[in-house]
């Protein structure tokens, strides 16, 4: 299948290029609180969750359940401490990301997706003429199950990224069950019943982000403001450059990072199945002027052959059902995520 033809962010910083016009935003402002991208915003406070406390049969475990709940209800992030995963890998990860990026372009350009495919390395799709493109290069794999996994994309350079982004996905894979039985227990539902619903062929999908430095970061977005599709979504933030924001009641709130937790934040999946109990949030990411910004974000995705809704135990009188019973497409959410519109309103009843 034919590679496309692209110039990727990195390539036109290396070039200096004059900025171009389709990564540009009219406003300075994005309409939704209207406050600019780099103004200065209010920190806002993620929770910390001990995910080693969450199954604990004391009042010490039914504090941080009580406390994952307060901190999903409000905010739809929280910070995961003590989730398994060793400060040395989450280090590495990241270190063999920043490694893959400095590489020159003709060694990433082996692994670039294909047209009509999510999976491998490019910058932002266009699914459109008029979309407005993001400023960032990345690299995107399907990790589980292993059997969906197009190792043609998978770097053999740096060494060592393929047995590193190997354990590591192992190791979410703990973490992701661990969490899905957690939010079970936060709404006094039984362990596996989220687990069930997303299915034995769910997938996982990690993201690997570089946000080069931008000059006009004032007019452009590294990534717009949109809700993600998954259940949930593991991220590996930048330790030494901010750029995540939230929106929140129509203001945008920057996330406080802390190093070598798990950043979790809800995704359109969970809402549905929580019945809008737990909310889907709306972030962005914006730019530094100076500096570079990555990321490794892990999407877990629903099977795709099964039906999301509502679980039972989360619908009554009381609260009635909100959302139909859809299958979650990748089309689906990219064609609403290039219009800055939300792929669960496709779920409303």
């Amino acid at each position: 299948m034919a590679k496309p033809k692209f110039k990727t962010v990195q390539e036109v910083v290396a070039a200096g290029e004059r900025l171009p016009e389709r990564y540009l935003y009219t406003s300075t402002g994005d309409g939704e609180g209207g406050q600019p991208f780099n103004g200065s915003l209010q920190e806002m406070e993620i929770t910390s969750i001990d995910l080693s406390l969450l199954f604990s049969s004391s009042d010490v475990g039914r504090e941080e359940v009580n406390k994952l709940h307060s901190a999903l209800s409000t905010w739809s992030v929280v910070q995961v401490m003590n989730h398994g995963i060793t400060e040395t890998l989450l280090d590495k990860v990241y270190e063999l990301t920043k490694q893959f990026f400095a590489l020159p372009t003709e060694e990433k350009q082996k692994y670039a997706r294909e047209i009509g495919s999510s999976q491998g390395y490019g910058n932002d799709m266009i699914l459109s003429d008029d979309q407005v493109l993001d400023w960032v290069d990345r690299l995107y794999l399907i990790t589980s199950p292993e059997n969906q996994r197009k190792l043609k994309f998978w770097p053999n350079i740096p060494i060592g990224f393929r047995e590193t982004l190997n354990e590591y996905t192992m190791k979410q894979q703990l973490v992701v069950e661990q969490f899905f039985k957690a939010l079970a227990r936060s709404l006094e539902l039984e362990d596996n019943c989220f687990l069930e619903m997303h299915g034995k062929n769910a997938t996982m999908e990690t993201r690997f982000n570089m946000y080069p430095p931008c000059l006009r970061p004032d007019k452009v977005l590294g990534l717009k403001p949109h809700s993600d599709g998954s259940a949930f979504t593991l991220l590996i933030p930048d330790k030494n450059v901010e750029g995540l924001q939230f929106l929140k009641d129509g203001k945008w709130y920057k996330a406080s990072i802390i190093p070598h937790n798990i950043m979790i934040n809800v995704g359109d999946t969970m809402e549905i199945m929580s019945n809008g109990i737990y909310k889907s949030p709306v972030h962005r990411v914006v730019l530094n002027r100076e500096k570079e910004r990555i990321s490794v974000a892990t999407f877990c995705n629903a099977d795709k052959d099964n039906e999301i809704q509502p679980v039972y135990g989360l619908v009554s009188e009381a609260r009635p059902r909100l959302y139909k019973a859809i299958k979650i497409s990748e089309k689906t959410y990219f064609d609403y995520y290039q219009q800055g519109r939300r792929p669960i309103e496709a779920a409303l009843i």
